[in-house]
């Protein structure tokens, strides 16, 4: 498990299912079944059209860089340096993250770079999905 200086989310019932994917492996987004549109974070409504009828759906965990910052400041239950990531998901959603297993520098943090998933444990009930370049695949 994680340092426990880490600050670890607490599941609403919005979010319920996107936390019970992420302990079990599974990166979960929603998806509108009126204009079809998949987006993050969870919600009880589309953000695009604001309709009520959406689905939770398991994400191909495929990624790219979209942008980051190096941080070189302390923060609980991180260690300096660390990427603060927006990573542009397969099914077109945007959501922050680390990146993992990478060099936390310029040269080896490229934007576009092909990223998946990976599911770092915090607590029993909690598992944080993060991201470090792909392996073998492109995005």
């Amino acid at each position: 498990m994680s340092d426990p200086t880490r600050f670890i989310p607490v599941p609403t019932p919005e979010t319920a299912h996107f936390w019970e994917g992420a302990r079990a492996g599974e990166l979960r987004l929603q998806r509108c079944a009126d204009c079809r549109k998949a987006y993050f974070p969870p919600r009880a409504f589309c953000p695009e059209c604001g309709s009520r009828e959406v689905r939770v759906e398991r994400a191909s965990g495929r990624a790219r860089l979209y942008s980051y910052v190096i941080n070189h400041l302390p923060a609980p239950g991180f260690t300096a340096p660390y990427a603060i990531a927006v990573v542009e998901l397969e099914e077109g959603p945007r959501m922050m993250s680390n990146i993992l297993d990478c060099p936390q520098t310029p040269e080896a943090l490229v934007l576009d770079m092909p990223l998946e998933v990976t599911f770092e444990r915090l607590s029993d009930e909690i598992s944080l999905p993060q991201f470090r370049p792909a392996k073998g695949r492109a995005a």
